[in-house]
């Protein structure tokens, strides 16, 4: 990681999450209905409020989820993935563990191999190398448990998976600067495990622009060469993810790809007006491709009112932060001492019902079709979550939200997995 002047919860109280929020203090409170038991098969109970009808649909479906950040934890905090941790943000807390992935009843999920801006900042860059780490860890984990876990490269793992009461793990590559700019390097992490790849972070590569810039770097569009990485990717049969990049790419990329492409982990902007959500435009394209977005689940992303908090708690907190740094220095107590104020004025946000997140998804639905949505939560790589939605064991109250919104129990469960294994058939077949 890059060198910072405080912690990243208090970044994000100064940056509006210009960065990934990989937070060192406490969650915030969250009136949530209790965890779940699980049954033999490891298919979740009951959760309090969730209908019988609801946890029925749930545990038929093929559950996918496309973005969970859980192995950033591994590596940069020391977090174990095979203990139960309380559900939460800090270094010691999660949304993500093997217990609770048993009990989730997921039938997929995405492990991001998330690869910091800082590395490709470098001198050389480092960015490959980085990356590296990521896919042997995920891996490691997978492999570690063949009883629980699959890990997995196919459509058909993911049948495999439900079919044996197991959790395909797969693993998408977030930051197209991870290849430092080599297709040979793509078709390295593609023969690694590699299923997916964003072709940006939040930073711009040589060949292709993010929705934010980080740094000055590009936002423009596709270059020849980022052509040619969509056309390879389509070839070995890995997603071509377009969350995290700017329009100009988004289009352009959407306009060359001979397969369905995917937005692992964005939400709509006509509800949430940030450059990480996708405007209807966008919607209407990814439905016509035949792809599927996904929505994230991160308050700040969905939810207006919370993120306008966190923008007001931005200006007022920096002259705190900057006042403490320059009495007491820049130290690691210091950071401390900045990140638990930072703590407690998150905890006193306005926290996200849980009816916006589903609002998110029924306007998805209705702009793109229902063909064209599915799950994208981000746990473990965001720092606020709507109620009800602290970890992966609550997955069935996206079930219970959607039928109340009176979407039929197949249209549920293509949302919760189906449209995604459709993608994954096609897309991993290869050849296109």
């Amino acid at each position: 990681m890059t060198a910072r002047l405080s912690t990243p919860l208090a970044m994000l109280m100064l940056a509006g999450c210009v960065q990934s929020p990989r937070a060192s203090a406490p969650a915030p409170a969250t009136a949530s209905a209790g965890q779940p038991a699980t049954t033999a098969s490891g298919a979740p109970a009951a959760l309090p409020d969730v209908s019988e009808r609801a946890m029925r649909v749930y545990r038929e479906a093929i559950v996918i989820d496309m973005h969970n950040d859980m192995p950033s934890k591994v590596l940069d905090d020391g977090y174990d993935p095979d203990v139960r941790h309380p559900a939460g943000f800090g270094r010691t807390e999660g949304n993500t563990d093997l217990p609770r992935l048993m009990e989730s009843g997921l039938t997929a999920e995405f492990m991001s191999a998330f690869v910091d801006a800082g590395y490709a900042f470098k001198t050389p860059d480092q960015s490959y190398a980085r990356v590296g780490l990521y896919l042997d860890t995920i891996a490691a984990f997978a492999r570690k448990h063949p009883d629980k876990l699959i890990f997995s490269t196919t459509a058909e793992d993911v049948r495999r998976a439900k079919r044996e009461g197991k959790v395909a793990i797969f693993i998408g590559v977030e930051g197209g600067h991870a290849i430092e700019n080599s297709l040979d390097k793509l078709r390295d992490l593609y023969r690694r495990g590699t299923r997916y790849m964003t072709l940006t972070w939040n930073n711009g590569n040589q060949w292709a622009g993010s929705s934010n810039g980080m740094n000055n770097t590009r936002k423009g569009g596709l270059t020849p060469f980022g052509r040619d990485v969509v056309h390879e990717m389509n070839r070995l049969g890995m997603l071509v993810d377009l969350s995290h990049v700017s329009d100009s790419t988004f289009f352009d990329a959407i306009a060359i790809s001979t397969a369905p492409v995917i937005a692992s982990h964005s939400s709509s902007r006509a509800l949430g007006l940030h450059p990480r959500n996708l405007s209807d435009d966008q919607l209407r394209a990814v439905a016509r491709n035949g792809g599927v977005v996904n929505v994230n689940f991160y308050s700040t992303f969905i939810d207006p009112t919370f993120a306008a908090a966190v923008e007001k708690g931005r200006a007022e907190f920096r002259p705190i932060r900057d006042s403490i740094i320059k009495a007491e220095g820049d130290n690691e107590t210091t950071r401390r001492k900045v990140d638990d104020l930072a703590a407690a004025r998150m905890a006193a946000l306005p926290q996200t019902p849980l009816s916006v997140l589903i609002d998110h998804f029924d306007h998805i639905a209705r702009v793109a079709g229902v063909d064209h949505v599915g799950l994208g939560s981000d746990f473990d790589g965001v720092s606020a979550l709507p109620i009800g939605m602290e970890d992966v064991t609550r997955l069935p109250r996206i079930a219970q939200g959607l039928l109340d919104r009176g979407y039929s129990e197949n249209d549920v469960k293509k949302i919760l997995g189906g449209n995604m294994l459709r993608v994954l058939d096609q897309v991993m077949s290869g050849a296109h």
